[in-house]
Order: C-alpha cells, then sequence, then structure tokens
C-alpha cells in the first residue's frame, strides 16, 4: 500500500496592478531564494518547471512568472478572473500539497538573478544580451549605483505587485530596463516608469536622463 506525501500548503489569490495577471501566493518558497523566471511557453518550462509545465496546459494561460513563494499567472482576454480565480488557486494548492519543488533549475537564457550588464553574465536574459550586442553597450561607472537604487527601492515593491524590474544597461544618459511579470504589458507600468523609477534615478544620479523599458 502506497502513501502520498502531503507537504501542508495554504494559497491564496490576489490581484495585481495589471488586469491581466494574477498573483497566487504560498506559505513556502516555491524557487530558491533570490531566483526569479519567468515563462511565456509550455516548450520553455519543460523539464525545468513542472508547475509553469502544468499550469500551460489550461488554454488562457499565456504566462507564468514564479518568483519567491509566489506564481503569477497571465492570462488572454477569453474568460474573466471571476470565472477561473477559484479553480486555478485550488490547482495550484492541489499541486503543491504533492511536490515540494515548483522550478527544477532555470533554463539557461531565462536566468534572471543578480543581473550584470556584461553580455553574457549570468542573469540576463537572451534578449537583454541581444540588446546590448546589438547596441554595442560596455559596462559604465554607474553601473552598479543604479543597480543598487533598483533592488532597494524599486524591487520590493514592484515584486509586491507581481513582477520584476531588471537592470539592463547604461548608456549616454538612458538607462535601459527589462519589466516581467505583472509589469510586463501593465496599463500603468509605463506611468511608474517615468512617474517614479525615473525620477528617482534622476535625483540620485544627474548623469541619467531617461528610463526606457527594453523589450517591451
Amino acid at each position: 500500500m502506497s502513501t502520498r506525501k502531503i507537504i501542508p500548503t495554504a494559497v491564496y489569490a490576489e490581484m495585481t496592478p495589471n488586469p491581466a495577471v494574477m498573483k497566487f501566493v504560498a506559505d513556502r518558497w516555491l524557487i530558491a531564494d533570490g531566483l526569479q523566471v519567468e515563462f511565456s511557453s509550455k516548450e520553455q518550462c519543460k523539464d525545468a518547471a513542472p508547475l509553469a509545465e502544468e499550469l500551460f496546459n489550461f488554454p488562457f494561460v499565456t504566462a507564468v512568472f514564479i518568483s519567491g513563494n509566489y506564481v503569477a499567472v497571465t492570462k488572454d482576454d477569453s474568460l474573466g478572473w471571476e470565472m477561473i480565480v477559484q479553480q486555478l488557486r485550488e490547482y495550484i494548492r492541489e499541486w503543491l500539497l504533492e511536490n515540494e519543488i515548483a522550478v527544477n533549475h532555470v533554463p539557461e537564457g531565462l536566468e534572471a538573478d543578480m543581473p550584470k550588464v556584461e553580455a553574457g553574465a549570468l542573469g540576463l536574459t537572451e534578449a537583454q544580451k541581444a540588446f546590448i550586442e546589438k547596441e554595442d553597450i560596455s559596462p559604465s561607472e554607474f553601473d552598479d549605483e543604479i543597480r543598487f537604487l533598483l533592488d532597494e527601492f524599486v524591487r520590493p515593491a514592484v515584486e509586491q505587485d507581481g513582477g520584476a524590474i531588471d537592470f539592463t544597461a547604461y548608456k549616454e544618459g538612458k538607462v535601459y530596463v527589462q519589466l516581467r511579470g505583472a509589469c510586463s504589458g501593465c496599463p500603468s507600468s509605463m506611468q511608474t516608469l517615468k512617474g517614479g523609477i525615473e525620477n528617482l534615478l534622476k535625483s540620485k544620479i544627474p548623469a541619467v536622463e531617461e528610463v526606457i523599458a527594453q523589450g517591451v
């Protein structure tokens, strides 16, 4: 007689500023502390993130972002959240009751921990690497300070809303960042980018003239 190992887990759903994204928060870690990963297809998460792979079986799911103790799910316009949120929350909870780890490993090119400016460095997505190489961007004297300001003052609030912001590069007064999770495609993201993040960086680093969402 086989017995299933049950891992007590509670999950609740939380709205984000992006109406297409719902955040499902667990009472335990789903991915190694400090790591974040976003998938836009079932193929990307095959053998790497079993929970994300399962979620893509729902026809309305278009993206899955996993960070810390939550998973942020992006849906299409076919159904409203009021019709599917309870079903999805219960599905995630049931899956976590029987599975301890939601992410086995972060596939190459989708890493998002401790971003660095050098093209090819661990932490940059393929889109960021391609952008840096295309624009021929080299590390600058402002990179560390920009990264510190984003991590200290911006990242906690962004993650609270189910998203992430990653520093890509600085060049000629322009700071390039990549928005992921609930922040990607959010109607209010550009307002936050310009009204909040840009003002913060410009006030602390006079050389900064503009913040641009690269790849959005």
